[in-house]
């Protein structure tokens, strides 16, 4: 096919060479932040954990959510160096709290690839003193999918370091019954965009309860919800 050449490709091209530019240098100027969001346990109304949320607090343009900017990161290879500072705050952040709080981290399916992702959880947790068993490494089903036995040699390691694991935004992928089987996760997330199907919630939280897993509901904010 062909087409005639738009303005607006030309400066399209342009913001994505000054974004590719400015989140090079993001990490080295630091300004990427964590936020956390609380992790609730309904059932005994307390708190359990926070959950560490990437930012990134741009000169100009304000605070960026990941979903401009994560995509990108992976696509320039730079979301494993990325992914190691996340680790590496978050479980520093984690240590100071009280000893009951876990801290739940996103692992990105391009970290699994590079072979180095046990070693910096291994190595967050060394220089932050938290004890493995209060960190959380969240993945996608993609991320199983992509890399196969890689990634679960891998979880399996994490595992050994005392990590808990668990498979976020269940039901928008795949959702095969393998991906359940194929590890034993902790804890399966179901994604927010469920809350309205409560039929598709208590099913996800009976498979949850029956293979041993603990279930956590996305979106959950007021007490309405």
């Amino acid at each position: 096919r062909f087409c005639f050449f738009e303005p607006e490709m030309q400066e399209r091209a342009e913001a994505r060479r000054r974004l590719e530019h400015d989140l090079r240098a993001a990490l080295p100027l630091g300004q990427f932040e964590l936020h956390y969001q609380p992790q609730l346990d309904l059932a005994r109304d307390r708190l359990t954990g926070f959950e560490a949320l990437l930012r990134w607090r741009h000169p100009g343009r304000g605070l960026v959510p990941p979903d401009a900017f994560i995509p990108l990161a992976e696509e320039i290879g730079l979301i494993s160096a990325i992914g190691e500072w996340v680790l590496r705050a978050a479980c520093g952040e984690a240590a100071r709290w009280p000893s009951d709080l876990r801290v739940a981290v996103n692992v990105a399916a391009p970290q699994f690839e590079t072979g180095g992702l046990v070693g910096a959880v291994e190595g967050a947790l060394a220089a932050s003193g938290l004890p493995g068993h209060r960190l959380e490494l969240e993945l996608t089903e993609s991320a199983l999918l992509r890399h196969g036995d890689a990634t679960l040699d891998q979880l399996r390691a994490m595992k050994r370091l005392g990590a808990q694991v668990s498979l976020d935004d269940f039901g928008t992928g795949y959702s095969s019954l393998t991906q359940l089987r194929s590890f034993p996760f902790d804890r399966v997330k179901i994604d927010r965009s469920f809350a309205g199907d409560a039929a598709v919630v208590r099913a996800v939280a009976a498979l949850g309860a029956s293979l041993g897993m603990r279930t956590t509901a996305e979106g959950v904010e007021t007490p309405a919800q």
